[in-house]
């Protein structure tokens, strides 16, 4: 082999070695995205549901507070806040977990089943799931639930996969007696509020914070029966990202202190 097509083959050597090293550490940095890994881009790629509450067009003391709290996030940490959004908070998941983003900045109930699978950062906030009926009126046929006790063999509606629902099989097993579940698949609990208004259905279940905004354009409806106890919500990240766990649970409590 001649000194030329040696120095060729070095170099074209030399070329994919680096690839593949640029190709590995690409891969490595993909598979495991945490807060060295952010703050090399400088970038926290935030996500919420479009048709949830907290970012709702409802000028809600709600939806400032996780605006100011990413305006704070973004001043404290020195990065650029990238705001996505998804239709639904299980889209919202698996693109979290493909490290497309890095935090559903938005409020999820903390339950078990979600901490399987999920990180949490401390609450930011707490709700409660309410009962929705149309008020009691002689014109109505339909039977007015006073009580939990009422909701026996009764069927109640919820969007899909709504954190209710767990707690619906909980009260049907408390009151020993059936409660019938129904979902529908739109993720929009505004439209259970409008089939209630219409008489399609009798009853839902929905969250507190979508019910106060949403009650001077349903003046028909009654939100008056709780069927939880108030539940602990806060943004949600992948599980290995713990720095960058801990490093929004710090700007978290010092936003909360202030605000």
């Amino acid at each position: 082999m001649n000194t030329k097509r040696f120095f060729f083959v070095l170099v074209a050597s030399l070329i994919i070695i680096l690839g593949l090293m640029f190709v590995i550490k690409r891969q490595s940095i993909n598979s495991h995205r945490d807060f060295p890994e952010i703050k090399i881009g400088e970038i926290i790629n935030f996500v919420t549901c479009y048709n949830n509450v907290d970012y709702g067009m409802e000028d809600s003391l709600n939806a400032k507070f996780h605006y100011d709290l990413c305006q704070y996030i973004a001043k404290r940490s020195g990065f650029t806040i990238q705001h996505f959004f998804e239709k639904d908070v299980e889209t919202a998941i698996r693109k979290m977990n493909n490290n497309l983003y890095d935090v559903i900045a938005q409020n999820i109930i903390i339950t078990k089943e979600y901490r399987n699978f999920l990180a949490f950062t401390i609450p930011v906030s707490k709700t409660k799931q309410i009962l929705v009926q149309r008020k009691n009126n002689v014109d109505d046929s339909f039977q007015f639930i006073t009580n939990q006790l009422d909701l026996a063999n009764k069927t109640l509606y919820v969007i899909n996969n709504s954190p209710a629902i767990l707690r619906i099989k909980n009260l049907s097993e408390e009151i020993a007696d059936y409660i019938f579940i129904k979902e529908i698949k739109e993720k929009n609990s505004k439209l259970l509020l409008k089939m209630l208004s219409d008489k399609e259905i009798d009853y839902a279940v929905i969250d507190y914070e979508v019910a106060i905004n949403n009650e001077r354009s349903f003046p028909c409806l009654d939100f008056n029966i709780d069927i939880s106890f108030s539940q602990l919500q806060a943004w949600a990240l992948r599980k290995n990202s713990p720095v960058l766990l801990d490093s929004l649970n710090v700007w978290i409590k010092d936003f909360k202190q202030k605000y």
